[in-house]
């Protein structure tokens, strides 16, 4: 593949992940255990959003064919979705819901970090306008995964299972495919597993060590969860492709 449909392909799975994720927190929008929390969410949902559409707006720019950031989020189908997995699973409980995040924030900073050195300027902007709102998503995530690991026993208890379960979704990130190389860091996963180390110890958590790894989404093979996640966010701009507000 050329360089420029390289970069077009990694704005795609950037801005799928930031979109899939922040559709998926979105959903505990008036759900919140508390109210600070579900403002919360509801606020790292909108950055996320806000992240897909620059990220988006970028790859209409590569890609040349008078899309735009509405195009990428609402025309697509599932095939053509660059995400990784861990982005699409359903929220569960609580605990399902601080593990995912936790997960993908670490791993999120730390390629945001990287990026905001990216001999591609845009990249670079994004990732800089970015890192500042991912930050707090990192320590909120953190945050909790520490209140409800050293919380009661119950907590604790679906704490360690949340963790154990996700585990298998993490890999993915740390397998490039042919479209990153050159492009994106490929040297996160030891900085990663020595941040989740650190978090999850002071949670007294268990350190999960299963090495089965799922992966595919960052080359369209998905979960069934993701169609139904589209069935849902795209009904609308497909019903009315005329629409305005």
């Amino acid at each position: 593949m050329s360089d420029n449909t390289n970069r077009f392909n990694v704005a795609l799975h950037l801005g799928d992940n930031a979109l899939i994720l922040g559709h998926r927190i979105s959903e505990w929008c008036g759900h919140g255990p508390v109210l600070e929390q579900d403002i919360a969410m509801t606020n790292i949902a909108l950055d996320l959003i806000g992240q897909a559409k620059m990220y988006f707006d970028y790859a209409a720019e590569l890609e040349g064919n008078g899309h735009d950031h509405d195009y990428f989020a609402y025309k697509r189908d599932v095939l053509d979705f660059k995400n990784l997995l861990i982005t699409e699973i359903p929220n569960g409980d609580f605990a399902d819901t601080i593990a995912r995040q936790f997960y993908f924030d670490q791993w999120h900073f730390l390629l945001l970090t990287e990026l905001s050195k990216s001999d591609d300027p845009r990249l670079k902007e994004i990732a800089q306008k970015s890192l500042k709102e991912v930050t707090y998503h990192k320590r909120w995530s953190a945050e909790w995964v520490v209140r409800l690991g050293d919380g009661t026993d119950e907590s604790k208890e679906k704490s360690q299972r949340a963790i154990d379960d996700i585990w298998s979704y993490t890999g993915e990130a740390f397998k490039p495919v042919e479209y990153e190389k050159g492009i994106l860091p490929e040297n996160l996963k030891e900085a990663w597993m020595n941040s989740v180390k650190l978090v999850l110890e002071e949670a007294t958590l268990e350190m999960p060590f299963d090495e089965f790894m799922q992966e595919g989404g960052k080359t369209g093979i998905h979960t069934e969860y993701l169609g139904f996640i589209l069935a849902e966010m795209q009904f609308l701009p497909r019903a009315y492709p005329d629409a305005t507000w």
